[in-house]
């Protein structure tokens, strides 16, 4: 899970279910499609994306973008919540609070003040595997909020009221987002399962008893450690050029020395084989109806092998995504046994990757119904694949998805971000749309044998207890893609 200051959001922003097209037009509508999909990809122009280094080992990239005088600038820190010490739970995203206290020249609780007196907005969000910090603010803005974020990477001013005065502020956090959510909690239950060793297990937000241990000890050994340049990205997009960039950075976070400590490879403890299928069943009265979750662990796109990442994600998108989808259509608009089905491939992260599946159960039906036929969608695509039609369409879907986001300086930013932080490189994001047109039917097919394994799975079934009073669906929490924000 990755937890935010205010709003959740994924690595990378892939596609949306698909939008519902006349029956009447789409053999047309997939035609033409196809032919435009695959003309786009061919004429797509270069990525205009520049990356250097500073002397102390910060990494840069810049991505201009003229249409108005405003520019989102991001600081990512090779750092997340799989960083933290075994105990203390929370340590990263109760810090990434504590970032907005003070220093020997920001007043206490001024940072976010700042930025809005300079017609900005500013947050940040925290991750297993990163911790990010965001303004955007108009072009002239950029040198101070480059020197504010710079002076924060280095001289954190702590209190002992200050501290425990924020986590209380993150314990009713957790209470707000978490106990009072019963797909949440379900969520942190099968995680715990479904990864063993690796620290995936552990939620992102922390475990509430160890959270309320957190001292400032905690906070300025875990900041002395791992908030240095070397072990920071910066990505400006927006109305300015590299050489803008590079005199600013420099000026400014070029000023704070490298940490010898930082830069080698993370090393986290990893998973056995997996050899067992897990299943749990969790009872809350404010659930609403039953619903039946299913998660595989898998490779992310930094662990798999080529192509395999790719073809995982057009694989859920053609199997759980959208009114379209092999599973919806089977569960809820053929068999009618389900109120919604849903499913995706979240393969951000350094070391794992996940696949989730979830349908919520209708009246009349039950979760072993559902869950039979789900398996049932399964060893279909396993044993038939994918149609040729199914396969482009969800190509376009992924293609179509990323020109349009080109379009937008706060995703370009997220998107090389999130990529960049867990190693991968510009030509890799840049190239996504190339990689997705080379998958195969037989790809996806081999995916579904390959990844879709019962025995990497765990299978949970939230049950509203007798007492459920009338309640809307609890929406599906999204296994290492939801984030925490202040």
């Amino acid at each position: 899970m990755k937890y935010a200051r205010g709003c959740g959001e994924a690595l990378r922003t892939l596609a949306q279910p698909s939008r519902i097209t006349s029956p009447f037009v789409l053999p047309l509508m997939a035609i033409i499609m196809l032919a435009f999909t695959h003309a786009t990809l061919a004429a797509k122009p270069a990525s205009n994306a520049t990356e250097f280094q500073l002397a102390n080992g910060m990494q840069v990239v810049v991505v201009p973008d003229t249409r108005a005088p405003v520019v989102t600038h991001m600081v990512w820190y090779r750092v997340g919540a799989a960083d933290e010490p075994r105990g203390v739970s929370g340590i990263a995203h109760f810090l990434e609070h504590l970032m907005f206290k003070s220093t020997d020249k920001i007043p206490m609780g001024e940072f976010s003040k700042i930025v809005s007196r300079l017609g900005g907005q500013d947050n940040a969000f925290t991750g297993h595997d990163a911790t990010a910090y965001f303004q955007r603010v108009s072009k002239d803005r950029l040198p101070t909020v480059m020197g504010m974020e710079a002076d924060r990477m280095v001289n954190l001013k702590l209190t002992e009221k200050e501290v425990f005065t924020e986590r209380n502020v993150i314990l009713e956090e957790r209470r707000s987002r978490i106990e009072n959510n019963p797909s949440a909690l379900m969520d942190e239950q099968m995680n715990a399962a479904l990864f063993m060793s690796h620290p995936y297990k552990i939620p992102v937000i922390g475990w509430e008893h160890e959270m309320a241990k957190l001292s400032p000890t905690d906070a300025m050994t875990f900041y002395k450690r791992f908030y240095a340049p070397n072990n920071a990205i910066l990505i400006v997009t927006g109305d300015v050029t590299p050489e803008e960039v590079r005199s600013m950075a420099e000026a400014t976070y070029g000023k704070v020395p490298a940490n010898s400590g930082v830069g080698a490879v993370r090393q986290r403890p990893m998973d056995p084989p997996q050899r067992a299928a897990r299943r749990l069943r969790f009872e809350d009265p404010r659930a609403g109806k039953t619903s039946l979750t299913r998660y595989y662990q898998v490779p992310s796109y930094v662990t798999a092998k080529p192509g395999q990442a790719e073809a995982m994600d057009l694989m859920m998108k053609i199997l759980a995504q959208g009114s379209t989808s092999q599973i919806y259509k089977r569960l809820v608009v053929d068999k009618k046994i389900s109120s919604g089905a849903s499913g995706y491939y979240s393969g951000n992260g350094l070391d794992y990757g996940t696949i989730a599946i979830q349908a919520i159960i209708a009246d009349g039906s039950t979760a072993e119904v559902v869950e039979a036929e789900i398996d049932a969608a399964i060893a279909q695509i396993k044993e038939h694949g994918v149609t040729t039609a199914e396969l482009e369409r969800a190509k376009s879907g992924f293609i179509a998805d990323y020109v349009y986001e080109s379009d937008n300086q706060a995703t370009m930013a997220r998107r090389y971000g999130w990529n960049l932080v867990v190693g991968r490189t510009l030509a890799q994001v840049d190239s996504f749309p190339d990689d997705i047109a080379k998958v195969t039917a037989e790809d996806i097919k081999t995916a579904a044998n390959s990844f879709l394994n019962i025995k990497s799975s765990v299978t949970g079934v939230l049950v509203p207890t007798a007492d459920a009073g009338a309640r809307a669906d609890m929406p599906m929490v999204a296994p290492s893609s939801t984030q925490m924000m202040r």
